[in-house]
């Protein structure tokens, strides 16, 4: 990390950070969105213009507002203007409907809603009222204005409670997980210091701003001092135009970010699909090594991928200069400041200062850390005598068979290797008489061959995995589910359909 980074990284709140950054480079941009520029100056000034705005609504330090926005220029603008106040923010992300919004907006008892009205033929603002939500407002191509001289004086302390994050609810209702202004900063911060990014760098935001990486970013941005191009609908090729024309050298977002790129790579090999990419970095879902090996290749650009989740924004992140090996199978190192304790059975467990203050209800908070501090992650791994992690899969998805533990993730690592799986999944499903069964369900790449269990299993044998390991069911599918912030695979769905509720028939 640069020295100006550095002491950038000990700003207070995310306000401090703002007018710093903007004082060091008013002139240079911080976020492209198609023929629109805004620079760390515009930042700073439309952002305190839009909290007067809010100001004059009834919006106080302390306010709760939820905002439900996609990736756009006028999001982020929202935002900072909202750290400008010191309100309680509850970013929801934009595809949610109304039980995952309904149940965002009681929890957090949420004074004001920003919607963006009619956004991807959906009516937000028509769910909002249907909810009964408060304070709704639309804040899509104009935002509140009003002359900053009304503000009171930017918030002091950056250890305040001051974001209400949502877990994607996947089996039960969300989580919100409590953050503030100095968690995320500490978050983006690790983000920052291992990418070994520069002034000269262009990023990009293909992920819902909503997402707790939308901040993460964001920081790593104000700390360096380089722009980042705003994707408000991806989708490839399409997307491709933007990243060429604003020559991104910074692209990812999660391990379904890179096999897309890989995907359209592979339709003109040889010909760099973006010629100023130099970094594909991402996380929040397991990287197999192959997809490593895959983009490094064929794309022709370095890949590092990293380990976070709600809770906290960035635990580890791989770095350009790691070895091969390390870049391959790992999930980085964790930055200064970050404690990662392995507890009995592998569980991996975390102290430090980007870990989330709990939830907003206090019984989850009890249970997600330990006596020492530690927060409970429910993944399970271990750490290399370099210091860097290794994932070995989710508690959940230790597949116990006749009493022996089965690594999901060792499976879906080999699946990778074999020519047409395109993306795999494996889960244990309940059997009477093995207690759980291995199911492998696999999503093919353009023109496969056809697959079946026998196939499969002897592909597996031939990558050494030993006998009791072998899945004893396949399942083909189109897509697998996954989720709409980081396209992270919705295990649970495919236990629901598989398992005895579903009760398909081995292939």
């Amino acid at each position: 990390m640069t020295d100006t980074a550095h002491t950038l990284g000990t700003s207070r709140t995310l306000w401090e950070l703002v007018e710093r950054r903007a004082a060091l480079t008013p002139d240079r941009p911080v976020l492209l969105q198609e023929d629109r520029v805004l620079t760390f100056g515009e930042l700073r000034e439309r952002a305190e213009r839009c909290a007067a705005g809010l100001y004059g609504r009834g919006v106080r330090p302390g306010t709760v507002v939820a905002w439900q926005l996609p990736t756009r220029i006028e999001t982020a603008v929202l935002s900072f203007a909202l750290a400008r106040i010191g309100a309680v923010q509850s970013p929801v992300i934009p595809f949610y409907r109304d039980r995952e919004v309904g149940f965002a907006l009681r929890e957090s008892k949420a004074e004001f809603f920003a919607v963006p009205g009619v956004w991807r033929g959906f009516d937000h603002t028509e769910m909002a009222r249907r909810l009964g939500a408060r304070g709704v407002f639309e804040a899509y191509g104009s935002l509140p204005d009003g002359d900053p001289a009304v503000l009171p004086p930017p918030p002091a302390d950056g250890t305040g409670v001051r974001w209400i994050y949502w877990t994607s609810g996947t089996t039960s209702d969300p989580k919100g997980v409590l953050h503030t202004d100095r968690s995320l900063i500490a978050g983006g911060s690790c983000l920052a210091h291992a990418l070994h990014l520069t002034a000269d760098d262009v990023g990009s935001m293909a992920f819902p701003y909503s997402h707790i990486a939308g901040p993460d970013y964001t920081v790593m941005l104000l700390l360096y001092g380089f722009p980042a191009v705003m994707f408000e609908q991806f989708a490839l090729p399409g997307a491709l135009a933007e990243y060429r024309r604003h020559g991104v050298t910074v692209a990812g977002g999660s391990t379904a970010f890179y096999s897309m790129f890989l995907a359209e790579q592979r339709k003109q090999p040889g010909r760099k699909l973006i010629p100023s990419l130099r970094l594909l970095a991402g996380g929040g879902a397991p990287k197999p090594p192959e997809i490593y090996h895959a983009v490094v290749r064929e794309m022709g650009c370095q890949l590092t991928h990293g380990y976070g989740m709600t809770e906290v924004p960035m635990i580890t992140m791989g770095s350009p200069d790691d070895t091969v090996e390390n870049l391959a199978t790992t999930e980085g190192r964790p930055p200064a400041g970050m404690e990662i304790r392995i507890a009995d059975g592998g569980e991996v467990r975390l102290r430090g200062e980007a870990v989330c203050q709990g939830y907003l209800d206090p019984a989850q908070s009890a249970a997600a850390f330990d006596e020492d501090g530690f927060l409970i992650t429910g993944d399970v791994g271990h750490v290399t005598a370099s210091g860097h992690l290794v994932l070995t899969g989710r508690i959940k998805d230790i597949i116990i068979r006749k009493g022996e533990n089965i690594s999901a993730k060792e499976i879906e690592d080999l699946l990778h290797l074999h020519p047409d799986v395109g993306d795999a999944a494996v889960v244990g499903l309940p059997d009477p008489e093995r207690g759980e069964r291995v199911c492998a369900v696999v999503e093919q790449p353009p023109g496969a061959g056809p697959l079946t269990l026998a196939g499969i299993t002897a592909f597996l044998r031939g990558q050494g995995l030993s006998v009791h390991k072998l899945p004893e069911q396949l399942e083909v599918v189109e897509a697998l589910p996954r989720n709409d912030a980081l396209r992270k695979v919705l295990k649970y769905k495919l236990r629901e359909r598989y398992g005895p509720a579903g009760a398909a028939t081995p292939s």
